[in-house]
C-alpha cells in the first residue's frame, strides 16, 4: 500500500549513492526523500523517468519543438489551438 504522494514540481532529484537517489523540494531544502534501488541502473533510469516527468521539462521541451517547427515551416504549430500567444508557451516571457 502506498503510504503517500509527492508532486514533483520544483523538485531536485538527485543521486546520492551508487543505487540510492534523494527528492527535495525548493519550498523545504533540507528535507529529503531517499529511494534505494536495485542497482546502479536501476537508480539512473529513475532518475531520468523523474526528471522527464516534470511540468517543467515538457513545458521546455514543447517551447523547444514548438521554435523549431516555427523555423522550418514559418508557421506556429499552437496557433490552430488557439494559444500561440499564451505566456506560459513563449521563452523567456514572464507575464
Amino acid at each position: 500500500q502506498p503510504i503517500g504522494a509527492l508532486l514533483l514540481e520544483h523538485c531536485r532529484i538527485t543521486k546520492e549513492e551508487e543505487n540510492v537517489f534523494s527528492i527535495s523540494f525548493i519550498e523545504e531544502p533540507e528535507r529529503k526523500y531517499c529511494f534505494e534501488c536495485d542497482s546502479r541502473e536501476q537508480c539512473q533510469e529513475w532518475i531520468e523517468a523523474l526528471k522527464r516527468a516534470s511540468y517543467e521539462f515538457m513545458r521546455r521541451s514543447l517551447i523547444f519543438y514548438r521554435n523549431e517547427i516555427q523555423k522550418m515551416t514559418g508557421k506556429d504549430p499552437l496557433e490552430q489551438y488557439g494559444i500561440s500567444e499564451e505566456a506560459r508557451f513563449q521563452l523567456g516571457t514572464h507575464k
